[in-house]
């Protein structure tokens, strides 16, 4: 069984409800400094659907066991929108999520539900370092899927600050072993407040690691991903469907006969050569490659 409560700050169960598989708490008050949202998982560390506040909304999160919510009030709500945690009547919601939930191509990283502190949660951002200890610039603002990156300070420009620390280090947890082929990082673009990084190194639980060469970016060009691209001769199990576009065999004689993009037909060409490894940078505007970096060398187009 799994279950919601809300305590106040003495302690007591203001509101609670509980089910098999799904369960909504309404709460027909306004929040009370002290008051804590406890989300009881029966035991069964697994993926759930959670919605700590309707404003915020829900996010597929792992859990391995209980997790207390604090309710923010005045600084530490000034990374979240005005309107969450307001109003007479709150919406919670704990639902166990179902395996074709769990298995699609997906944003592992997102969790409008993290939060600092020892936590059951996971995906968990945690850093050596958040600028004054401010909520603005907390960690877990890198991973809450709000992207908009032309100011810094209150939601929705919160960001992970570094204090202009040159030893900053940020920490995602995922309470589990997973498995990723792409890096998507937006920077922040408050210029001429902002300066920009240019080279961050991301280390793996395996031991490996990659180093990321950073420019500074606005706009529609802020992001930048980061792939990792992979062979293999044999596979196991069955497989699924893409949201990408059709899974489906290909001859290799036929891959230059798609559409590919211009960038595409570069790495296939060396896969075609043998490569064991290599570090190749695609630069678009829109969907024109304007530029083309192999292990460091420009190509020519």
């Amino acid at each position: 069984m799994i279950q919601i409560k809300v305590l106040d700050a003495e302690k007591n169960i203001v509101a609670e409800n509980g089910g098999q598989e799904e369960v909504n708490l309404t709460l027909r008050r306004e929040y009370q400094e002290g008051d804590t949202i406890i989300f009881e998982i029966g035991g069964e560390t697994g993926h759930y659907w959670m919605q700590v506040d309707d404003v915020l909304g829900k996010s597929l999160v792992y859990l391995t066991g209980d997790q207390t919510y604090e309710i923010p009030f005045e600084e530490k709500k000034f990374n979240l929108s005005p309107k969450a945690f307001t109003g007479e009547k709150q919406l919670l919601c704990l639902r166990k999520a179902r395996p074709y939930e769990i298995n699609i191509y997906r944003n592992l990283a997102e969790n409008v539900n993290d939060q600092h502190g020892d936590v059951n949660c996971y995906p968990h951002a945690s850093a050596n370092v958040e600028t004054r200890g401010e909520a603005v610039f907390a960690a877990k603002n890198a991973i809450d899927g709000v992207t908009a990156n032309h100011d810094h300070g209150k939601w929705p420009f919160a960001s992970w600050g570094i204090n202009q620390r040159d030893d900053a280090q940020m920490k995602l947890e995922f309470g589990r072993e997973i498995k990723t082929d792409r890096i998507i990082l937006h920077t922040r673009a408050d210029f001429p407040h902002d300066n920009w990084w240019v080279k961050a190194t991301v280390e793996f639980s395996d031991g490996s690691s990659m180093v990321l060469d950073l420019e500074k970016t606005d706009g529609d060009f802020s992001e930048t991903e980061y792939m990792c691209l992979y062979t293999a001769d044999a596979y196991e199990g069955e497989i699924t469907e893409c949201e990408e576009g059709v899974l489906e065999w290909v001859n290799k004689k036929d891959l230059f006969r798609l559409n590919l993009w211009e960038g595409d037909k570069i790495f296939f060409r060396l896969l075609e050569e043998d490569r064991v490894f290599f570090s190749l940078k695609l630069s678009y505007v829109e969907d024109e490659l304007k530029e083309a970096v192999l292990d460091g060398r420009t190509l020519d187009l």
